[in-house]
């Protein structure tokens, strides 16, 4: 089982009526939601931990979790109100304004880290659930505890403009990248995690600390991936893009799967892993992304969609 740890929230989407008028459509969603939910649709054995409300945001949140087979066991409920994210659309660029205080999510906090069994054999972390407290510290103290025994895959996913100490969490970003054994990151991420540094350099010093993968998104340039034994890179599946809306969240999902796939999803694995090996969760990842940003918002492929872009090892 692969477990995603993060936040859970409501995107509220721009949408347009019949007669013209501007409205605002309720979606679940959340960085390391979504990537729960594409593994989920994808076969995998997925599980959630976050902390989730009872409100009916978060009713709706676990039902989709439920419908996407991803175990929502783990999570911690409160009556606390859900998590929104208001989004702005631009040139199919989505920019988010998030109302968080005293959620269900926000307020989760070290009393609330679950327990887990041998089946669990990789934990997923990133995003917004990193910066505010006390849930931030929570999700950092879980990665922590459980790296020595599990893979640690991370996404810092950076929202600028949510973070109000930027000191305080670039030092996060570094200690967590320090524990994980796969770390996703765009070209935008590793500038402002190591600003003034090259995305070769920084990856280099990332893999010579004891990473094993290093995976660099570069948009319209596709993706590369970074190993001890040299690189390999895979092109962007031509589509028409409709949003850029769990792009990222569902391409961690992809990578993760087909190294489960391959048997590689452990960390003797990834220490001896090659870039032939990375090759194929590489180009899956960019399978199940590009029919993300085809449609509208973070709706992840299933599993038989992936036919048509000729993957099926699966």
């Amino acid at each position: 089982m692969i477990v995603c740890c993060g936040e859970a929230l409501i995107d509220m989407l721009p949408r347009s009526l019949p007669d013209g008028s501007d409205v605002l459509l309720p979606v679940t969603g959340g960085a390391v939601y979504n990537t729960a939910i594409s593994l989920g649709r994808l076969g995998i054995d997925t599980g959630f931990f976050s902390g989730l409300s009872t409100d009916m945001f978060g009713r709706m949140l676990e039902a989709d979790l439920e419908a996407s087979g991803v175990d929502a066991s783990f999570c911690a409920r409160s009556d606390r109100p859900t998590t929104l994210a208001f989004v702005e659309l631009t040139d199919g660029n989505a920019r988010y304004t998030f109302y968080d205080e005293q959620t269900a999510g926000r307020m989760l906090d070290q009393d609330h880290l679950p327990d887990f069994s041998a089946d669990v054999e990789a934990l997923h972390f990133g995003a917004i659930s990193l910066i505010p407290e006390p849930c931030g510290s929570a999700y950092e103290a879980l990665l922590t505890r459980e790296a020595g025994r599990r893979v640690i895959s991370f996404d810092p996913n950076i929202r600028a403009n949510f973070i109000t100490d930027a000191q305080s969490h670039r030092a996060r970003m570094r200690r967590m990248i320090s524990h994980s054994d796969i770390v996703k990151v765009s070209d935008e991420d590793l500038a402002w995690i190591e600003p003034g540094k090259s995305a070769d350099e920084t990856a280099a010093d990332w893999i010579a600390a004891g990473t094993s993968i290093v995976v660099m998104t570069m948009g319209a340039e596709g993706a590369r991936a970074i190993c001890a034994a040299g690189e390999t890179r895979t092109p962007v599946v031509p589509v028409d893009v409709v949003d850029t809306v769990g792009a990222g969240d569902s391409f961690d999902a992809g990578f993760l799967a087909g190294l489960q796939q391959q048997g590689l999803l452990s960390k003797s694995a990834l220490a001896a892993i090659g870039p032939d090996d990375i090759g194929e969760a590489l180009r899956l990842a960019a399978a199940v992304a590009s029919i993300v940003v085809s449609r509208a918002g973070a709706n992840p492929p299933w599993k038989d969609e992936l036919g048509d872009h000729g993957f099926s090892s699966l």
